[in-house]
């Protein structure tokens, strides 16, 4: 076995071509077998293999950075670099799915948001300059669709226009993000697959003209210096060479030996280089390779000789909504549906298949999906984007200036709100429900079980003058939690006895939280404590209802899966003073920190988001207005 033995990248340097080929069909069955065990990013892993392993030989890492986007194609690298214990991958404690500064000096980049690595690159080589580090390289991997985001353009237009800046890009062009690549780009590097790559031509042409004596050379040099309509007429990879950029490729992205080449070329360059790979997603596994919707591209545990998973699957969020986008597309012909280039997570194949002309997916690219959404919506449509909550961040200003500001009609819907936990830091929604605080005119419903969620996904489309979000959870739905009443727009979950006249607490239940909070109910009434509980539906604006209902009770506390900063207990604690209500108000969240990858139960535990933490908090403030303590405990979960 190679594997074991490979300790760092330079451990590489030793080994044979035959070795290396070796070494890359063990790193092919380890994946599977650690991955098949875990869950996490299978299948773009397995297509990265030769070219990991080609540009740790040629770069000297943490010396020369190399960097992936997206990160979750770096788990060969994390091999590489010795991190081979796979065992706990994605569970606490255990390794991230994606580059972490804390595993590993070789790790540079860690948010996973896509197209980004472009503009990573471009800072690292300006800093090289400045610095007069002329032995430092930098290598950026880019590929799964990041090429269709707009940043990735932005720093590509930059880089191009330092034309002595050594910079080596890597497409790593494998038709896929998710699913099948989208877009004008994308059509573009189909067309350079389907041609002879120009550098391969070029050489078998050296080869031949060298050999011919006397005029051989003089004509190679001609010909070399005529390499641009060349290039034209055998691939058309003009595009990158009219910003400025030296084209390599295509290249096969399963050849070492080619894949070594370019990238010594690329990196003996004076100026930024495109290398162009052609890989095949979830490559040496069959399952991976016939698999048309993702090639594998995140799998929950699965057995590995079968590659079907190994969990009885429950109905989840994403399937609710999923099912619900169909009948009302059914319903109503102007229902259109986005995406960025997540078809299948966020739940809209069957939309897609159903209503194929009124799906559009642009590529990684949030911003454009907003603003797109509001010509839609202005051009008579209801255009409904799915996106993970995290990603919403990166189209905020879309979202407040062309959707808001233009009172479109567009319904956001933000699957993985709230604490996701295994995929780290950059993938819990948990920003959401603080930044859309501050948009005019948007409304923001937090679904409690899959009957709300239908719901409240119905009533969003109705609003035709003003932006729409529908928020919830990543997995499982849980059992449905019945309303017992109804206060103004606010359903009542839970009613002290009908003796309690001014009621103890009112508690405020943000989205999927609410069987928690019926839990924290449920304690309290055991210490003595009367408990209304409420769920808002709508948590933006804040009900009106609230605050009289609120001045009918001793103290009011929010539980909510979202930051507390600027959340929605701020945004109901404004609503009772602005109401001129003074009654002390706790509110329960997410820390402002980022958490680390672990599961959400686990993630909920380390910050006091449970119902034990918060009733027992909550006791000790209601025991300091009775006069109890002559302190109060602490109250917040910072």
């Amino acid at each position: 076995m190679l594997l074991p033995r490979i300790k760092g990248p330079r451990d590489l340097d030793r080994l044979s071509q035959e070795e290396l080929e070796q070494l890359a069909a063990e790193i092919r069955s380890f994946l599977v077998d650690a991955v098949s065990k875990t869950g996490g990013h299978l299948g773009p892993n397995l297509g990265v293999v030769e070219l990991t392993i080609a540009l740790h030989r040629v770069f000297d890492s943490p010396k020369d950075k190399v960097l992936f986007d997206t990160g979750h194609q770096a788990y060969v690298h994390k091999l590489l670099t010795g991190r081979q214990d796979f065992g706990g991958l994605r569970t606490k404690g255990g390794l991230s799915g994606y580059p972490s500064r804390a595993e590993s000096e070789h790790d540079v980049i860690e948010n996973s948001h896509a197209s980004t690595v472009l503009g990573w690159a471009d800072g690292l080589a300006k800093a090289n300059e400045v610095l007069g580090r002329e032995d430092h390289h930098v290598a950026a991997v880019i590929g799964d669709g990041a090429l269709t985001g707009g940043m990735a353009w932005e720093a590509l237009n930059n880089i191009a226009a330092a034309k002595d800046r050594p910079l080596v890009i890597v497409v790593n062009d494998n038709e896929r993000s998710y699913g099948p690549t989208i877009g004008g780009l994308a059509n573009h590097l189909a067309t350079l697959r389907t041609t002879d790559g120009y550098e391969r031509f070029l050489a078998r042409g050296k080869d031949l003209l060298e050999r011919t004596p006397v005029v051989g050379r003089p004509l190679y040099e001609t010909l070399h210096g005529a390499k641009k309509g060349l290039k034209d007429f055998i691939a058309p990879q003009g595009m990158f060479e009219d910003l400025g950029l030296k084209y390599i490729g295509p290249i096969d992205g399963h050849d070492m030996e080619a894949l070594e080449s370019a990238l010594q070329r690329a990196k003996r360059f004076s100026g930024p280089v495109i290398v162009h790979c052609l890989t095949q997603k979830g490559r040496g596994y069959t399952h991976a390779e016939q698999d048309e919707a993702d090639r594998f591209h995140g799998i929950g545990p699965i057995h590995p000789d079968t590659g079907l998973s190994i969990k009885t699957a429950a109905a989840s969020w994403t399937s609710v909504f999923a099912d619900e986008m169909v009948k009302l597309g059914k319903e109503r012909a102007d229902i259109v549906a986005i995406t960025a280039a997540m078809l299948q997570p966020v739940g809209l194949k069957k939309f897609a298949d159903a209503y194929p002309g009124r799906i559009f997916d642009v590529g990684i690219a949030e911003q454009h999906a907003a603003t797109s959404a509001a010509g839609l919506a202005t051009g008579g449509a209801h255009p409904v984007f799915a996106v993970y909550a995290t990603f919403l961040n990166r189209a905020f200003d879309q979202v407040l200036m062309d959707v808001a500001l233009h009172k479109c009609g567009v319904t956001f819907v933000l699957d993985r709100a709230g604490v996701t936990g295994d995929d780290g830091a950059s993938h819990n929604g948990m920003w959401d429900m603080s930044i859309l605080q501050v948009v005019p005119g948007l409304r923001l419903a937090a679904p409690r079980d899959a009957e709300q969620l239908r719901a409240q996904l119905r009533e969003a489309v109705e609003v035709k003058d003003a932006p729409t979000v529908v928020r919830y959870s990543k997995g499982v739905v849980g059992p449905a939690v019945p309303a017992v009443g109804r206060i103004g727009g606010m359903d009542v979950l839970r009613t002290p006895a009908p003796e309690v006249t001014r009621p103890d607490v009112l508690l405020v239940s943000v989205g999927a939280l609410a069987p928690m909070c019926l839990e924290i109910a449920d304690l309290l009434d055991k210490q003595g404590i009367s408990t209304t509980v409420v769920d808002p539906r709508w948590v933006k604006p804040v009900d009106e209802a609230l605050a009289p209902l609120a001045e009918r009770h001793r103290v009011v506390v929010t539980v909510e899966d979202n930051g507390r900063t600027g959340g929605v207990g701020a945004a109901v604690s404004q609503a009772l003073r602005d109401a001129g209500v003074d009654v002390p108000l706790r509110d329960f969240g997410i820390p402002q920190r980022f958490l680390d990858h672990a599961l959400r139960k686990e993630i909920l535990a380390e910050i006091g988001l449970t119902a034990p933490d918060i009733a027992r908090q909550v006791t000790g403030l209601v025991a300091k207005l009775d006069g109890r303590y002559d302190s109060e405990p602490a109250a917040t979960v910072d």
